[in-house]
């Protein structure tokens, strides 16, 4: 893998093309209007409304170069393989400590949301999962000591 190369599964990259296109577009139009209307109040010095647009338009640009960026040097890998775990696979383990079934999808740091259980194959649980089959039993450090997990499933996305 290159150095800056990210690996992004077919949805995450679908999601950062579209937050790009929407902040290069309707966001844009949206500060640039902010900004006439705020330099219209006059002193620009005293213009809290400017000063605020300004704010957001130079974090929104900052977020628009990180996207180019991440997208210039994204990879994209959805595994289909259901005997081994790789980026895009979705895992499903039981928690050996309490029995109880957990299912996870691994995916780049980029797309990482654990409310929504998406996790980077950069984490400990996601390194510890990578190239794994059914019926190995994994075990990850964790704050509270190590827990041990068992592969139940392996399926793919679609």
């Amino acid at each position: 893998m290159a150095q800056n190369e990210i690996i992004l599964t077919p949805e995450g990259l679908k999601k950062l093309e579209d937050e790009l296109e929407e902040l290069k577009t309707v966001k844009r139009s949206e500060l640039a209007h902010r900004l006439k209307v705020a330099i219209s109040y006059g002193d620009l010095k005293e213009n809290s409304e400017y000063h605020s647009a300004k704010d957001d338009q130079a974090f929104m640009e900052t977020r628009i170069a990180q996207l180019e960026k991440m997208l210039k040097t994204a990879r994209v890998s959805n595994s289909k393989d259901t005997t081994k775990v790789g980026v895009g696979s979705i895992v499903v383990l039981n928690d050996i400590e309490v029995a109880e079934k957990i299912e996870y999808r691994l995916v780049g740091p980029a797309e990482a949301d654990v409310f929504e259980n998406k996790i980077s194959y950069e984490s400990p649980m996601g390194q510890a999962l990578m190239g794994k089959s059914v019926g190995d039993v994994i075990s990850v450090d964790a704050p509270i000591g190590v827990i041990k997990y068992e592969l139940l499933e392996i399926k793919v996305n679609g």
